[in-house]
């Protein structure tokens, strides 16, 4: 498994990144809060135009591969006490081969490299799948949140931290 860096000059990675993520939500959101919403969340925050701006605005995006092949991708950044998972997405059929506790192992020592103790991120209330991933993972539940993303959708989240250890 490889962990490649996207940057804003490496327009090629970056329109990789956009269609992997379109592709990943679309196929796992869809049935937890249906098509018009996924469709709506791909563009707003998973466009070629959202990613430009979120990793202009300090996030770090990676692609992560296997044999050259893109298996998914993850984001994040710095946020207070903690290192803010927003996205850590693999394809289904690259799911349960222990690359989703590679990719948090990467994010911790993202983290503990600039002094931070904890991970954090958002998963949706109905995304069972990945509620039991995280979990296995290491985070814990800490609170809920119902944010509004405009156009009268919600994301309607649970909030998982996971301690590092020294």
């Amino acid at each position: 498994m490889d962990i490649i860096k996207v940057t804003l000059t490496d327009e090629e990675r970056l329109e990789k990144l956009a269609e992997a993520a379109a592709e990943i939500w679309k196929e796992h959101y869809t049935s937890i809060i249906g098509a018009a919403q996924t469709e709506y969340m791909v563009e707003k925050f998973q466009s070629p135009a959202a990613i430009r701006e979120q990793l202009s605005g300090g996030y770090r995006y990676y692609l992560v591969e296997e044999d050259g092949e893109t298996a998914g991708f993850m984001g994040f950044y710095p946020r207070e006490d903690c290192m803010y998972l927003s996205k850590l997405y693999l394809f289904k059929a690259k799911r349960g081969r222990g690359y989703s506790r590679k990719m948090v192992d990467f994010v911790c020592e993202a983290a503990k490299a600039e002094g931070l103790n904890a991970v954090e991120l958002n998963v949706n209330r109905g995304n069972t799948g990945s509620i039991a991933a995280y979990e296995a993972l290491g985070f814990a539940r800490i609170r809920e949140e119902k944010i509004g993303i405009g156009s009268g959708y919600y994301m309607d989240d649970y909030v998982y931290r996971l301690e590092i250890k020294g």
